[in-house]
């Protein structure tokens, strides 16, 4: 099963404040910078896959994401500037010195996710997942860029304020081969759709209730996308499943953007509304979400947002929902199958609010709303098994 440990670690990124030296109108912080910084990477990864016909290892990008979300947990206390040069200087010492600290964590997840760690940061090949991590590094300085554009005009008397956005800029410039960044800058259709999903960040989970830490709906997105990776490799999913899956999760809240958070109280309270609440989501979509993104990737981001805790397949082209979590393992744990297991997305979302809920709680913030949603989420998951995974073990973790 899952270890707690490395639960408590993606959690951590939601207290990490960003820009903490600045003037800030809102609260930036690293769990929220990191899944902006998977927005962006896909985007960009589709456009070298849809336009350079470049072939994009997906399961490597997912995974190089995760292990430096986890690199810039650990290294946490060293700030940017400083830690480009470490890096640069003792890039191989530093990452040993995370690996150790982490091993406890992630020593027992499966699909050799330790090996795999060690690869990504100590791997004697250097052009192994070499455009991955190019895109990576584009995407985050891109995630960077849209942060300091918030700040930037409230810190004209900031010593060293226009330094920093040369040394942004000039960063970007060295990822300008990349299609994607290239579109981004023009500060058209792609950028609307990053700065869209840049949005999710203002938007607060538990909206109605004091809670500490707090989450955006685009961290908590984040979080769900990487309990969902680790889900999959423990049932052992297919890489397309895993990829399909974990895209699933980091999307599933896209709507929100558009709609806000409703909370699942008022969805519920009137009949019909959740139907009628769906039907203008979809609307919202297509009128304008997918218009910012070019028309050969439609059909995938429907495919990851409608029905989203659903679980799917397809056979000859077209959909089919509805299939059991046992027959998905047993029938259809291949790549051609395009597997998404919604359930299993829905699963880690209701353990990822639980969470939520529960470490306000022991930080001493509660409220009614915390605590009805811990007494609903506890009996729902008690002793429960979805798809092969113990999750009333995690939901143990934190009861």
């Amino acid at each position: 099963m899952i270890r707690k440990g490395i639960i408590d670690r993606f959690y951590e990124a939601a207290s990490i404040q960003r820009w903490n030296d600045h003037v800030r109108p809102v609260e930036l912080t690293e769990l929220d910078k990191q899944a902006h910084k998977m927005v962006i990477a896909y985007v960009l990864a589709r456009f070298e896959e849809s336009e350079r016909g470049a072939a994009i290892d997906w399961n490597a990008l997912i995974e190089g994401g995760l292990f430096e979300f986890l690199q810039r947990v650990i290294l946490t206390d060293i700030k940017p500037p400083v830690f480009h040069k470490m890096m640069q200087k003792k890039g191989r010492e530093l990452n040993q010195w995370v690996l150790k600290v982490l091993e406890p964590d992630i020593a027992d997840l499966k699909g050799d996710f330790i090996g795999k760690f060690c690869e990504y940061f100590l791997g004697e090949d250097p052009g192994k997942y070499r455009l991955e991590k190019r895109i990576l590094r584009a995407a985050h300085y891109l995630a960077t860029s849209w942060e300091f554009r918030i700040i930037y005009a409230m810190n004209p008397f900031i010593y060293g304020i226009e330094k920093t956005k040369a040394d942004i800029e000039n960063e970007l410039e060295d990822y300008c081969d990349l299609v994607g960044v290239q579109k981004i800058a023009l500060g058209k259709k792609s950028f609307g759709f990053v700065d869209l999903c840049g949005q999710l960040r203002f938007q607060q989970r538990w909206a109605q209730s004091p809670r500490l830490p707090k989450t955006s709906v685009l961290g908590h997105m984040l979080i769900v996308a990487m309990l969902v990776y680790l889900c999959s490799m423990e049932i052992r999913a297919c890489r397309k499943r895993v990829v399909n899956n974990y895209f699933a999760a980091l999307f599933h809240d896209l709507p929100e953007v558009l709609t806000r958070d409703i909370v699942s109280p008022v969805k519920s309270s009137i009949e019909g509304l959740q139907e009628l609440i769906k039907e203008y989501e979809e609307l919202q979509i297509e009128e304008r979400l997918l218009p910012l993104l070019p028309s050969s990737w439609h059909e995938s981001i429907r495919y990851f947002i409608e029905d989203e805790f659903e679980n799917k397949v397809k056979i000859d082209g077209k959909t089919v929902k509805g299939i059991s979590c046992d027959e998905l393992n047993r029938y259809y744990n291949e790549d051609q199958f395009d597997v998404i297991d919604g359930q299993l997305v829905q699963a880690c979302d209701h353990l990822a609010a639980f969470i939520e809920a529960s470490l306000s709680i022991k930080h001493g913030v509660q409220s009614h709303h915390l605590q009805e949603g811990i007494r609903r989420l506890s009996e729902l998951y008690r002793d429960a098994e979805i798809g092969g995974i113990n999750f009333g073990g995690m939901f143990d973790y934190y009861r």
